[in-house]
């Protein structure tokens, strides 16, 4: 794989698969990405070209990856607790909502421990912090449960 800069833009990274094919990702300095393959019969030829939002590289980068561990993954433990981050929409009901209405952990039995906003951590939110969109909440539960939070703060 090499590693090319692009001043303005970002960078180019390229791959020759095993049968000889061209692929290339340009990561773009807002978190984008633009997955181009290249035919096999003309390498400077670029057959498809997929633009991918920050989210959507993300999680094909974890589908890909060889142990499916997730980015948001924080810890497994032999308990059978996960901590996971899970981002808050613009768009969710609770932006702009206190933690309390969501009612994650009567509902789900999961714990938001944390949440990031910017640069600051926010530590154990009481049930009057108010949530915005952008926020990442850290929710550390079962597997089951981690997921149903992830579903209640996803809905629109």
């Amino acid at each position: 794989m090499s590693r090319t800069p692009l001043p303005g833009i970002g960078v180019q990274y390229d791959m020759t698969l095993r049968d000889h094919r061209h692929v290339s990702v340009v990561a773009h300095r807002d978190g984008s990405r633009h997955l181009n393959v290249y035919r096999s019969d003309d390498p400077d030829d670029c057959a498809l070209a997929l633009p991918l939002t920050g989210p959507e590289a993300a999680s094909i980068a974890d589908v890909l990856s060889p142990d499916h561990h997730s980015p948001s993954l924080l810890h497994t433990t032999d308990l059978g607790l996960v901590a996971e981050r899970i981002p808050l929409s613009a768009h969710s009901h609770f932006n702009g909502r206190v933690l309390g209405d969501a009612r994650i952990r009567s509902e789900t039995g999961a714990s938001v421990v944390a949440v990031l906003r910017r640069a600051e951590a926010i530590p154990s939110p009481a049930p009057d912090f108010r949530l915005a969109g952008g926020d990442t909440l850290i929710v550390i539960g079962t597997r089951e449960g981690v997921d149903a939070a992830a579903a209640i703060f996803e809905r629109e």
